[in-house]
C-alpha cells in the first residue's frame, strides 16, 4: 500500500514544479522531500521523477500518479473531517460549491440559517459550474455541490415532483433510454444530455433537488429604454415555437450548457440564433439586453439576485431549471452536513420569487430586499462599439 504522507510530497512537487518549492510548501527539509520521492518510487517500481536542467520534472507515469493522488488525499481528507464530527472532535467543516445564481440567492439566506442556528460550523464557500462542482465533490475538496439542469417539462428526464428527496442519478435514468450521444425522452426525441454527473459516477451520487424555477425571455422595457420593442407588451409568456418570431434579433448566451439550452429552445422553434455576445454574468447579460444589443433567456435565481429595472420578462413555457444539491457516497449524511441540506431547503423554499407579475410598477420585483431600494438611473446603460 502507498505512503500517504509520500503521496502528499509528490503532489506538492507536482503543483509548486520543482523539490525545493515543493519542500517549502510542505514545511519539509529539501533532502526530506528528495527521500519520500525516492522510496516511493521504490514501492512502485516506476520511475515516476526525472531530471531537466537543474531541476526534475514528472515522467508520465508520475503525472498520473500525481492527479490520482489528489482525488485520494481530497477523499481521505473528507472522511478525517466527517469522523472528527461524529467522534464530537468538532462541530465540523462543510464545503459547499455552488453556481453564481445560486451562490448569489439560496447560499447567503442557508447561511445565514446555519449560522443563527448552529454558529460553530465552519462552512466554506467556493463558486463552480456545475461541471466542476461535481468534479471537486467527487475528489473531496467539498462535501455537497449545488448544479442545474435544464429540463423540458415534456420531455423524458423526471422533474423534482417525479422523484423522491433521496434519489441516485442512475434511478432517474430509467425516465428514459440513453445511448452514449445523449438521452432519448418518452416521444422517442433524441437530444443532448444536460447532466453534469459524469456516467461513471451516477450510481454513487445522491441529490436533492431543493427548487424547480422558470426560465424567462429577457426583453428591453421599451418604455425604459425606448425604440421598438421585440413583443408586444401584453406577451407575458410564450412557448419555445414562439421564439421563432424573434430569430432576427441578436442573442446573448450565457455559460457552456446555458448556451446549449438556449440553442435547444431555438432550435425547437426552428432557427439558429445569431449570437452576438457571450457572457456568464447575468448582471452584464442584462445590461446588453437594456442597450439594445439583443434578448436572451435567465432563469428565476438570476432575476431574484439582480433585475435591472430596463428590461422585461416572458416566462417561456415548457421548459424548467432545477436546482439540485449532490453529495458523494452512501448515506447516511454527516449530521453538518444533513444540517447543510436541511438550510439549503428551507432556503430554497422560502426564497421570494421574482416573476413579472410580482414587480412594482418600478419595474423591479417585490421580495428583493435592499436591492429594491436601489436607485438606477433612469435611462438605459449604452455601449460603444469599435
Amino acid at each position: 500500500m502507498l505512503d500517504v504522507t509520500r503521496l502528499r510530497v509528490l503532489v506538492a512537487v507536482a503543483r509548486h514544479g520543482s523539490v525545493t518549492a515543493a519542500a517549502r510548501a510542505l514545511n519539509y527539509a529539501q533532502p526530506s522531500v528528495s527521500h519520500h520521492l525516492a522510496r516511493l518510487e521504490a514501492e512502485t517500481g516506476i520511475k515516476l521523477v526525472q531530471r531537466a536542467g537543474r531541476g526534475i520534472r514528472l515522467t508520465d507515469a508520475g503525472r498520473l500518479l500525481a492527479e490520482r493522488a489528489v482525488e485520494v488525499i481530497g477523499r481521505l481528507d473528507a472522511a478525517e473531517n466527517e469522523l472528527a464530527v461524529f467522534s464530537g472532535l468538532r462541530a465540523g467543516r462543510l464545503r459547499l460549491a455552488a453556481f453564481p445564481s445560486a451562490l448569489s440567492t439560496i447560499v447567503p439566506a442557508a447561511a445565514a440559517i446555519m449560522h443563527e442556528r448552529h454558529p460553530s460550523v465552519d462552512l466554506r464557500l467556493t463558486e463552480a459550474e456545475p461541471p466542476e462542482a461535481v468534479r471537486m465533490l467527487r475528489a473531496g475538496y467539498v462535501d455537497v455541490a449545488l448544479i442545474f439542469r435544464h429540463e423540458g417539462t415534456d420531455g423524458g428526464r423526471l422533474g423534482p415532483r417525479d422523484v423522491p428527496r433521496e434519489a441516485t442519478a442512475a434511478r432517474q435514468d430509467k425516465a428514459g433510454s440513453r445511448d452514449k450521444a445523449g438521452y432519448k425522452d418518452k416521444a422517442g426525441r433524441a437530444g443532448p444530455d444536460d447532466d453534469p454527473v459524469p456516467a461513471a459516477d451516477r450510481d454513487d451520487i445522491r441529490e436533492q433537488v431543493l427548487l424547480s424555477e422558470a426560465v424567462h425571455l429577457i426583453m428591453p422595457d421599451t418604455t425604459v429604454c425606448g425604440g421598438e420593442p421585440p413583443l408586444a407588451p401584453a406577451v407575458t409568456e410564450l412557448w419555445p415555437a414562439d421564439l421563432a418570431r424573434l430569430s432576427e434579433h441578436r442573442w446573448i448566451a450565457g455559460c457552456d450548457r446555458c448556451r446549449e439550452h438556449l440553442l435547444q429552445q431555438c432550435a425547437s422553434a426552428g432557427f439558429t440564433p445569431r449570437v452576438a455576445f457571450t457572457t456568464d454574468d447575468f448582471v452584464a447579460a442584462q445590461a446588453l439586453v437594456t442597450a439594445g444589443l439583443g434578448v436572451t433567456l435567465l432563469p428565476d435565481l438570476a432575476l431574484r439576485a439582480a433585475r435591472n429595472p430596463g428590461v422585461r420578462t416572458a416566462r417561456l413555457r415548457g421548459t424548467r431549471r432545477h436546482v439540485v444539491a449532490v453529495r458523494y457516497g452512501e448515506p447516511p449524511d454527516p449530521p453538518a452536513t444533513a444540517v447543510l441540506l436541511d438550510a439549503l431547503r428551507l432556503a430554497a423554499v422560502g426564497a421570494p420569487s421574482a416573476r413579472p407579475e410580482e414587480s412594482s410598477p418600478g419595474g423591479v420585483p417585490v421580495g428583493l430586499g435592499n436591492l429594491a431600494a436601489t436607485r438606477w438611473p433612469s435611462r438605459c446603460m449604452g455601449f460603444s462599439m469599435r
